[in-house]
């Protein structure tokens, strides 16, 4: 067998006849209302002057990583997503590339409530502790997002096998993913961090997913295969 060492040193051995796909997938940066405001997927969401400058940031750390080439760069078609991916993409020459599954969760007739707000409904508790068995009004449930996640997200391998791609999403998505990828039942994806333009990386191997990173929001360049 051949094997890749990983941040932080884990040595991960792979099928010698299929070499694993990396996943890189990066939250938007902030926007003026992150924090405030659930915009789900309302549009004309843009990035803040902060957010630009946590989008640059970000493609400069992923354009840091050696010896790995970017085969493609993918954004949900928001625009804080596609703003937030377009560094990113010129930094490893590439262009950006839509793909709805990567939407953020369709929170219905909650988007664009004040968070302050919905924290004083009875369902808000749902929300945070029993995420799995809650169907937002007029929009999506939490557990077709994840399964729909997951669903692009194994699409995006199979065209790039062997492959490293950066995927830019949202804090929810991206928290059910990680979920998906460690077995941890989707009540508790909650208890998972996914900061602005942070980057989470999983690593896909022919004997199923290795989460190598979550949230991280510094040095990426022990994610370059040994």
């Amino acid at each position: 067998m051949c094997y890749y060492l990983f941040y932080p040193a884990t040595v991960i051995y792979v099928s010698p006849s299929k070499k694993p796909t990396l996943v890189l997938l990066v939250r938007h940066g902030r926007t003026p209302t992150t924090g405030i405001e659930l915009y789900g997927r309302k549009p004309g969401v843009h990035l803040s002057e902060e957010g630009k400058n946590q989008a640059t940031e970000v493609s400069e750390r992923i354009g840091k990583i050696s010896s790995t080439t970017i085969a493609a760069v993918y954004a949900s078609p928001l625009e804080r997503t596609r703003e937030t991916a377009a560094p990113i993409a010129k930094a490893v020459g590439q262009k950006v590339k839509k793909v709805s599954g990567l939407l953020e969760l369709d929170v219905g007739e909650w988007t664009g409530k004040k968070l302050s707000e919905l924290r004083k409904l009875k369902a808000w508790d749902k929300v945070q502790k029993y995420p799995s068995g809650f169907h937002f009004p007029g929009g999506e449930s939490f557990l077709a997002m994840q399964t729909r996640m997951a669903s692009t997200i194994d699409m995006l391998v199979q065209r790039h096998s062997s492959q490293t791609i950066v995927a830019v999403s949202h804090a929810d998505p991206i928290r059910a993913i990680v979920a998906h990828a460690m077995g941890t039942h989707l009540d508790l994806f909650q208890r998972i961090v996914v900061s602005p333009c942070s980057v989470t990386a999983i690593l896909y191997t022919s004997s199923g997913p290795v989460v190598l990173a979550v949230n991280n929001t510094s040095d990426l360049t022990d994610l370059s295969p040994a």
